[in-house]
């Protein structure tokens, strides 16, 4: 799962471009310029995955949809290391995944945590322990 999220942006009559997530119904934002809409749509898109983690919600799949006016968003990065990580352990235990790493289940918890900003060490360490590689890029 690549957590990267399509943000539709339209022009509305005051000249705001307006902003939702087919994905998420609750997330909407504007701005007034592009620049300002494309910003605050990161800090929904974030805030909205953070909400629905400490909740315990269903994320969902990113979906791919077409249109002009699609944008697609990443949240902070601190979420996308959570997402990955949670997705990745699939049905493993926290505790078995802190075994497998070394290290406590506190520590384990953190790296499933939106809040949690982990060190490259360690997700590279989950990672491989989850069968995984972790690949870095700038977009």
């Amino acid at each position: 799962m690549k957590p990267i999220y399509a943000a539709k942006i339209t022009k509305d009559e005051d000249g705001y471009f307006f902003v939702s997530f087919p994905d998420f119904d609750e997330a909407v934002t504007d701005g007034e310029t592009m620049e300002e809409a494309l910003f605050n749509a990161q800090e929904v898109l974030t805030l909205t995955l953070e909400s629905r983690m400490d909740e315990g919600m269903e994320i969902p799949e990113p979906h791919r949809y077409k249109g002009k006016d699609l944008h697609y968003l990443a949240p902070a990065a601190r979420v996308q290391a959570a997402l990955l990580v949670h997705n990745a352990r699939g049905n493993r235990s926290l505790a078995d995944l802190a075994r497998a790493l070394e290290t406590s289940w506190p520590s384990a918890q953190r790296l499933e945590n939106p809040h949690h900003s982990p060190t490259l060490k360690m997700l590279d360490k989950a990672a491989a322990t989850l069968g995984k590689k972790l690949i870095l890029s700038f977009e």
